[in-house]
Parts: C-alpha cells; sequence; structure tokens
C-alpha cells in the first residue's frame, strides 16, 4: 500500500483539534519549531488553559464530542477562519479518523499525521491482521469475517475456543472490547461490545482473537518519512491496565530482552515500510510468558504514554512529527538512538477506584504539581472537570538512572501532588506502584484483577479520622482561635459526627487548658500539638512525632491529604439524615454519575430481581450498568434512550414485591 497522498509544504500555524493537557503539549513543541498555534474548544472548554494559551482559539459547538471535538466541518471552518494551514489531532477524537485526514487535504490543509489510506488501512482491526500478516509480523488466531450475525460469531468464538476477547474493529481504549470466559456469556457480552463501539466508533463491527492468559502488553514506537527512512524507538510495557485501558506504563519493559527489543524492533520496522508509513506509529503486541509476541493494532498517531519514549531518548516525539509533515526527512537514523535509564508514567484519572472506577466529574478546588517529576496537564484551581470526556486529567512522568530510581521518585512526586474537590485515582496509582508485584517487575495485563483488593484496601486509620476531625475542629470560624504556646483558662469540647470516604465517625475533640487537643474516635484517643496552621497546611505533633499534612476546607466539607493519602471528609454534626439510600435500595435506582443513556433495559410493569440489570449509562467514554437495588416491579421509567442525566437522578423505580 502506498502513501503516496500525505502532504508535504511548508506550514506557518498549526490548528490542534483536540483539548486538554495533548493540546498544550502539541502547542510547547510548536511554539519551539517558531510555529503559531491555535486552539478549538467547545462549550464546556470554554475558558480551559489550552484555550487561554493559544495564540488563537475558535468555537467549535457544544459540549457533546460529536457535536464538537469529532465534528469535521467545524474543524476544518475554524483552522480556514484561524488562517491556520497545518492540523494536528493530537490523540483520540479523530486522530485516527481517515475521513479527517482526507478532509484536512481537501481543504489545502497538512495533516500531521499519516495519509488517509495508512489510517484507514490500519483503523480496521480485521484488515489490519491481513496487512501484517503479510508482512510477516505474527498474530493473535481469530475471527474477523463479514458475517457478524449472533449465531456465526458464537460458532466461531467455540471453534476459537474459551476464553475470546471481543474487540471493536473501529477503536481501541478499551471501548468495544470485552474478555468472555464461557459460552453462556458470550451473547450478553457481545451486545454490550457492540453498543459500546457504535457509540464510540459509529461502527458496531466486532472481531474476535484468543485470549492470550496473562500477557504482557507491549508496544514499539515507530517513525516513517516521505524519503523511505524508518526507525524504531524500542518499547513501552503497558502492561498495568484496568478495563483494558492503561493506567502505567515504562520503558524499557522489564521482561524485554536486548534480543526480544531488536526482534520486535525489526518486525515493526519491516511492517513500517511495507506500510510506506509517514509520520508517528506504535505497534501494539502481546507478550506471553514464553517470549512469544502478537500482533493486536496499530496506532496510527502519538500515544498517551510517549513521553516516557521522549525521556529515554531525549527525543521531543511532537517535533519529529512536525518536521515529517514539512517533508524533511527523520533527522535520526536507527543506529543514532541511544536510551538512557528508566522511565515510567501513571495517568490521573477523574474516577472512583474504590467502586469500580466509576468516572468523576465535577470542580477541582486546588489544583497543585509537585517537583522533580514532568506533569502533563491543563488544569488549575477552581477548574471543571466535565463528564464528557475521557476520565484522564493529567499525566506524572519520573526517570531515575534505574527502574527502582524513576519508581520511587514518581511515588514521592504523587504523595506531594495536591487535587482536591474530584475524586481521583492518585493513591490507587501509589499503591500500585508501591506492591511487591509492580516493584518486581512482574506485572502482566491480570495484575490488577489479581490483586485489586490489596490495591484498594488504602491506609486510612483511625488516626487520619482523628486528624480530620482536629482539622473540621480547628477551622471552624466559631471555634476558639489558636495561637502557638498559648494556655486557655479552661477546656473546650466539641462533639461531633463525620463522614470519610463514605464511612460515618463520632468523635469528641477537647482542646485542653495547656492548648493542646485530644481527640477521642474509634474507641482511640490521639493528642496532637500544633506547630503551624495555615489556609493549606497543618503541621502537628503526635507521639513525639512532628508530621505535616495539606488540607482544604470548604464550608462542611474538607479535603486532606497525610502521607500522600487523600481522604474527603464531611462534617455531619449539623446535617440532616440523608432520605434515601443511593444505592437504589428505597427503589429508587439512581444515576451514579453525570452521562448519556444508552439503553434502557426493562419497560413499566417488567418484574425485576435484585442485581438485574435495568439501565446502561454512558460516561467518560465508558459503558456503566445501573441495577435494581430491590426486587419488584418497574413502576415508572423516569428516562429515554440517548438523554443526558446528572448524577444523583432517579432513572428507574421499583415498587417492592415478591418476584415470582
Amino acid at each position: 500500500m502506498r502513501n503516496g497522498s500525505v502532504q508535504h509544504r511548508p506550514f506557518f500555524k498549526v490548528l490542534v483539534a483536540n483539548r486538554g493537557e495533548i493540546a498544550l503539549r502539541v502547542m510547547r513543541s510548536a511554539r519551539r519549531l517558531g510555529l503559531g498555534v491555535v486552539a478549538v474548544y467547545s462549550d464546556a472548554d470554554r475558558d480551559t488553559l489550552h484555550v487561554r494559551q493559544a495564540d488563537q482559539a475558535v468555537r467549535i459547538g457544544e459540549a457533546l464530542p460529536a457535536q464538537s471535538y469529532l465534528n469535521i466541518s467545524a474543524i476544518i471552518a475554524a483552522a480556514k477562519a484561524s488562517g491556520a494551514d497545518a492540523v494536528h489531532p493530537g490523540y483520540g477524537f479523530l486522530a485516527e479518523n481517515g475521513v479527517f485526514a482526507r478532509a484536512c487535504k481537501d481543504a489545502g490543509l497538512v495533516f500531521i499525521g499519516p495519509s488517509p489510506q495508512a489510517i484507514e488501512a490500519m483503523g480496521n482491526k480485521a484488515g489490519a491482521k491481513e496487512i501484517m500478516k503479510k508482512a510477516g509480523v505474527p498474530i493473535v488466531p481469530g475471527y474477523q469475517g463479514a458475517d457478524q450475525s449472533d449465531e456465526v460469531m458464537l460458532v466461531e468464538a467455540e471453534k476459537i475456543g474459551f476464553p475470546v476477547m471481543i474487540k471493536a474493529v473501529g477503536g481501541g481504549g478499551g471501548r468495544g472490547m470485552r474478555l468472555v470466559s464461557e459460552a453462556a456469556s458470550f451473547p450478553d457480552a457481545l451486545r454490550s461490545a457492540r453498543s459500546e463501539a457504535k457509540a464510540a466508533f459509529g461502527d458496531a463491527t466486532v472481531i474476535l482473537e484468543r485470549a492470550i492468559q496473562n500477557p504482557r502488553h507491549i508496544e514499539i514506537q515507530v517513525f516513517g518519512d516521505a524519503h523511505g527512512n524508518a526507525i524504531h524507538l524500542g518499547e513501552r510495557d503497558c502492561s498495568v491496565q484496568r478495563r483494558h485501558q492503561k493506567l502505567i506504563e515504562e520503558a524499557p519493559s522489564p521482561a524485554v530482552s536486548p534480543e526480544l527489543r531488536a526482534k520486535m524492533g525489526e518486525v515493526a520496522v519491516a511492517a513500517v515500510k511495507a506500510l510506506r508509513y509517514e509520520g508517528a506509529g506504535t505497534l501494539e503486541f502481546l507478550l506471553d510468558a514464553s517470549g512469544g509476541f502478537y500482533f493486536m493494532e496499530m496506532n496510527t498517531r502519538l500515544q498517551v504514554e510517549h513521553p516516557v519514549t521522549e525521556a529515554i531518548t531525549g527525543l521531543d516525539l511532537v517535533e519529529l512529527q512536525l518536521r515529517v509533515a514539512r517533508g524533511e526527512p527523520l533527522p535520526v537514523k536507527q543506529q543514532d538512538i541511544k536510551s538512557s535509564g528508566h522511565a515510567i508514567e501513571v495517568r490521573l484519572c477523574s474516577e472512583d477506584a474504590g467502586h469500580d472506577f466509576m468516572p468523576q466529574s465535577g470542580r477541582m478546588a486546588r489544583w497543585q504539581v509537585p517537583n522533580g517529576v514532568r506533569v502533563e496537564h491543563a488544569l488549575q484551581s477552581g477548574a471543571e472537570i466535565p463528564p464528557f470526556y475521557d476520565s484522564m486529567i493529567a499525566k506524572v512522568i519520573s526517570h531515575g538512572a534505574t527502574r527502582e530510581e524513576a519508581r520511587g521518585r514518581l511515588i514521592c512526586g504523587l504523595e506531594q501532588l495536591t487535587a482536591f474537590g474530584v475524586t481521583t485515582n492518585q493513591a490507587f496509582l501509589m499503591s500500585c506502584l508501591r506492591h511487591p508485584g509492580f516493584a518486581g517487575g512482574e506485572a502482566t495485563t491480570a495484575f490488577i484483577g489479581a490483586h485489586r483488593d490489596e490495591l484498594l484496601a488504602l491506609r486510612k486509620d483511625a488516626f487520619d479520622t482523628a486528624l480530620a476531625g482536629l482539622l473540621l475542629y480547628v477551622t471552624n470560624p466559631h471555634a476558639p482561635s489558636w495561637r502557638a504556646g498559648r494556655s486557655l483558662a479552661a477546656t473546650f469540647r466539641l462533639l461531633a459526627k463525620i463522614e470519610v470516604d463514605g464511612h460515618a465517625h463520632e468523635l469528641e475533640v477537647t482542646r485542653e487548658r495547656d492548648g493542646r487537643y485530644m481527640v477521642s474516635s474509634d474507641g482511640q484517643e490521639h493528642r496532637f500539638e500544633l506547630d503551624e496552621l495555615n489556609s493549606e497546611t497543618i503541621r502537628f505533633r503526635h507521639n513525639g512525632l512532628m508530621d505535616t499534612a495539606k488540607f482544604l476546607r470548604d464550608g462542611d466539607r474538607l479535603y486532606l491529604q497525610h502521607r500522600g493519602i487523600p481522604l474527603a471528609v464531611t462534617d455531619l454534626t449539623l446535617a440532616a439524615p440523608k432520605a434515601a439510600a443511593t444505592n437504589g435500595g428505597d427503589g429508587k435506582v439512581r444515576a451514579a454519575m453525570n452521562g448519556r443513556v444508552v439503553a434502557v433495559l426493562v419497560k413499566q410493569g417488567d418484574r425485576v430481581t435484585t442485581g438485574q440489570p435495568v439501565m446502561t449509562l454512558e460516561a467518560m467514554k465508558m459503558e456503566h450498568v445501573h441495577k435494581a437495588g430491590i426486587d419488584g416491579v418497574v413502576a415508572a421509567i423516569d428516562v429515554a434512550e440517548g438523554e443526558q442525566v446528572t448524577a444523583g437522578k432517579i432513572v428507574v423505580e421499583i415498587e417492592a414485591g415478591r418476584v415470582s
């Protein structure tokens, strides 16, 4: 396949057809090359950093991606209006959309990426596997036929043998992907995968693959140019995943030997040359325990995890993209590429790891990044995290001379990062990095599933509850003012009830005559002596140890971070009891997050049992099934398919009753 339709000519202003941290990342390299930069934005992103830091910015539509960041005609019009002569797609949205690449070319714009033909050929998983097979790349056995009927798909799955993987042909990122362990579960998994694929990519077609048990997820970064040059930049290990989406990436992989690296790199470069591919790309492989590797897919774009490759090679991958798009030859040869040290990246996501990684949205009340690590983000204190886009809000990257040094720096960086106001996976990421399995370089794609309970067992002890009670007391505007070394004529006592990450605690806070504080909580007593208190930190002594914690008081809410573990605390002392259970135990099923209704699975009058799926909601590009909290009869359905709902809205009402 030829790639001769890539458009090469000088360009001077780049429109970034994306949002958030990747938009800022592209702008940074473009400006270093002396290029102007243009941002686009939806109504939800009007006041974001990527908009304010661009030379120009153009509104392209409403909040939903289909009405803005996926609106090809609006983006082309924005480029024309701003005078941009090139478009960088970033990753996600239209980055691997051949129609978009062709529309840019037809409009006289340089598309900073491969040709439309290359994108389309590799964007279809079934077709890509055939191309790679002909190029000599090993592939996973499976089915990718045109007959997509339920009956044929089940027969083919049984031929392959369970467990099998269902994959959407049109995309990635874990959407439209299901692991099925037995034939009985296949029909429901197939329906769900198709529904998610249709919503995410506009194409419900899927393929089947043999599920390789406990593999490593290894990808090879490649580049090609218009002059026939092709190189690889080594591998990245992306095995730590949840819901088939990467959370931690590193380079080099602890499981790849120099010999295997050379072999995989040689295969990847051969594929690039066979495609006559131009620009950045990534070949993704599954690596089994015996060292066998199998092609999964090719991403025809920049990857989220590209910073780890930049860290160990010293190359700017966005700059390479821009230079190749201008028709320049790659400035480095394979023999010039040297790897130095080790790099690890984590994806900070606005999600609740303790509740099945449920996406979270809302206001980031305080955002502070640490020193000593690279943080890619587009956040600031007071920024809104909208419910319409991917849950990843930042990337934290460390580099060290050794893997252990990089791991230690990353843990330290995460401990110092502050993200108050929206629940994130910050503590979960630290738990992963500290786990002996990850520390030993043994993590496969089964890592989170195998160790989930351990990883979620975060350090939340009675001391943290006591510290939260103390902070609620000393930051209360009606509390006696604190002064270092000040003694009192009498003691002051406060009885309080607080909620820490969903669990209620009763405690007693006493300020003693010598100025110290006694907090009784969960049957234990903790004595604190305050050394310093300001609007962001508290410094105190406890059992002879001087310690510090960060906090933010916001009305009856307190955000606390002690030794890197964030806690969300609510003062319930004067709060009314909650009127109804949020888990549907009162018969009312409530939306767990802001999102769009993609499937109503019951009808009014249907009998349902506890745990039965009743509605599917899509939020931040993932489907979330909502289930009945009681046995009974569906009395009302309060939403319709396609409707956008807010968190807490009642979607289905069930009248209690025995189901016969």
